[in-house]
């Protein structure tokens, strides 16, 4: 129910219109044209940027196309004023029982307010955490995990079909090195006095996971050679890290539909199926890569490598996909793992990685694109860093050393929903500074406080209303009169609210989740303003002695915020209070 969809249709009638009559030619593109509420409320309502989109293939000024609209849509239904700003922008301001009158939407779809049917039911593959199998979750991957499930959460509410995945690195060499820390911690379970040299994991954590060894296997493998009991621990202990970061993610509210396996991966033969398919449209060649710009690093050497033609697909280089030994290179396994992801489900595939992995993004969007033949393409978010703070000094953390903040912790001391908001006040590409001591603060600098703060108030005020007898039943909010809400700031607030469903849909196609937490911030703040306009005035507050239409048309106004900032906390993956404690 995006009402500005509405002004899209009038505008892009008008724009047919001026094609029947000459003004602009035919065939012309109109994807392009966005119809969205201006970014200062005093040009009006609705602004389109259609006439600068079509100067250029029309052949015309963008200021005469946008005052030819303006005369076709100044006496539109519902349009009081039609004016041009700018280079060509036009402005709409329209009618308030219109805006009034819609509101009747936000109480009749309740839940559903926001939906829509934007992604047809596209597939997506949304794959994220995916953080290394050697561990418990730490807040460095909290960051990710709420990114992700928002984002999946903001692509179902628009109508795509979503699988949510992980993506378990169990190939590489840092779960032989898991391995060989958990063969300590066996060793440790018998009694054993060990030191943990430098390169393996020395956390704690991997204590049960000896226990549960010699559980397992008793004091087989004591004194066997690495070779015999390598596969088994590292398989094993893989398992029991997996079955912690499941339940750290389930405090989060995180759930994944499909855990893949690199190594099953690899095992199945799809590297070399990928890079087949690759060989097959001469995008495999071998050849002798630059030396990398700047310093040479002491051990490159001009040798002959396998290489993928990424560079014809937008990367600055072509990548190599065998190492020196002739195994395959981490590249390989990634682009054997997305066309795998790509003939499961097809549609498009978005990766939720973490900072250091800026470099990787053009390489495995030039694979996917070649591998798919252009049908797939892959959307990367990049999970800038969460900076750990306790009352404004930094938490330091050392995985390497045992010491780090999991998400259990963070989760424990201030709880889910806390941590899943904060995650999103922040682009996910911008550095994040999560203050344990702040967000528990009740203030308007803590926007989750904010935020939640004013969904109670609304509860509370229709607490108070039940209480006094009014009929707050579906019949009931729908019987009164909107057009009693007659004051700036409740028609602002109302216009606020109908915008919500385009922001969504803006927020889904964008791929950014936190767009609606910073939508929620704004909406509370207005709604604070109102409950403050009614301290100082007595005639604006919520519940008027003697005015039963006027307090039952300002009640429908109060359910409508709290639905509206329900459906939003609701993508965000955190739960409305209706009272603050």
């Amino acid at each position: 129910m995006n009402v500005f969809k509405d002004f899209e249709a009038k505008i892009q009638d008008a724009l047919n219109q001026m094609v029947q009559a000459g003004e602009l030619p035919s065939g012309l593109d109109f994807s392009r044209i966005t119809v969205e509420p201006p970014r200062d409320p005093s040009h009006g309502d609705v602004s389109t940027n259609a006439a600068m989109v079509l100067a250029k293939p029309a052949g015309k000024p963008p200021r005469a196309i946008a005052d030819a609209l303006v005369a076709r849509l100044k006496d539109a239904a519902t349009v009081t004023d039609a004016s041009v700003a700018g280079p060509g922008f036009v402005n709409l301001r329209i009618d308030t029982g219109f805006w009034l009158s819609r509101m009747a939407d936000i109480l009749n779809l309740g839940a559903g307010f926001g939906s829509s049917k934007l992604g047809e039911g596209k597939p997506v593959n949304v794959e994220y955490v995916s953080a290394n199998p050697t561990g418990p979750m730490h807040v460095g991957h909290t960051r990710g995990a709420v990114v992700g499930d928002a984002l999946a959460r903001l692509l179902i509410k628009t109508g795509f079909k979503v699988t949510q995945e992980y993506y378990i690195n169990d190939a590489g060499a840092q779960v032989d090195v898991l391995a060989r820390s958990a063969y300590l911690r066996y060793r440790e379970a018998f009694g054993e006095t060990i030191e943990i040299p430098a390169g393996l994991y020395p956390g704690d954590y991997l204590v049960p996971v000896g226990q549960a060894l010699k559980d397992q296997y008793g004091d087989k493998f004591l004194n066997a050679d690495e070779a015999e009991w390598l596969p088994l621990f590292r398989e094993f202990a893989v398992a029991q890290m997996m079955v912690r970061i499941k339940e750290d993610l389930a405090q989060m509210g995180v759930k994944h539909d499909v855990f893949s396996s690199e190594r099953a991966i690899v095992d199945a033969g799809a590297v070399e199926l990928a890079l087949k398919t690759l060989e097959d449209q001469g995008l495999i060649y071998t050849g002798v890569l630059e030396p990398p710009k700047g310093k040479k690093p002491d051990d490159w050497e001009p040798r002959p490598q396998t290489l993928f033609r990424a560079s014809q697909f937008g990367d600055d280089v072509d990548r190599p996909l065998k190492k020196s030994d002739g195994s395959y290179t981490y590249f390989a396994n990634d682009i054997a793992y997305h066309f795998d992801k790509f003939r499961r489900g097809g549609g498009d595939l978005i990766d939720v990685l973490g900072a250091d992995h800026g470099g990787y993004v053009k390489r495995m969007q030039a694979a996917v694109t070649a591998i798919t033949g252009g049908k797939g393409a892959l959307d990367v978010k990049i999970c800038q860093l969460v900076n750990l703070m306790d009352d404004g000094q930094p938490v330091k953390m050392s995985k390497r050393a045992g010491r780090f903040v999991t998400l259990r912790d963070i989760v424990d001391e201030v709880g889910a929903g806390v941590v899943r908001f904060i995650m999103l006040t922040r682009r996910n590409d911008q550095t994040l500074d999560f203050d344990v001591a702040k967000v528990t603060e009740q203030s308007k600098e803590n926007p989750v406080f904010y935020v939640q703060y004013a969904h109670a108030r609304c509860h509370s005020v229709l607490r108070h209303a039940a209480d006094a007898g009014a009929d707050l039943s579906s019949a009931g909010l729908a019987a009164a009169n909107l057009s009693r809400l007659s004051s700036e700031e409740e028609v602002a607030i109302v216009k606020q609210m109908l915008s919500f469903p385009r922001l969504v849909e803006a927020a889904a196609e964008a791929h950014e989740p936190h767009r609606v937490a910073f939508y929620l911030y704004e909406l509370a703040s207005s709604f604070h303003g109102l409950w403050n306009k009614g301290k100082d005035d007595a005639s604006m507050r919520f519940l008027i002695e003697g005015d039963a239409d006027l307090t039952r048309a300002r009640l429908a106004l109060v359910t409508a915020v709290a639905q509206v900032i329900a459906c939003g906390l609701d993508i965000l993956g955190v739960e409305p209070v209706k009272e603050m404690r």
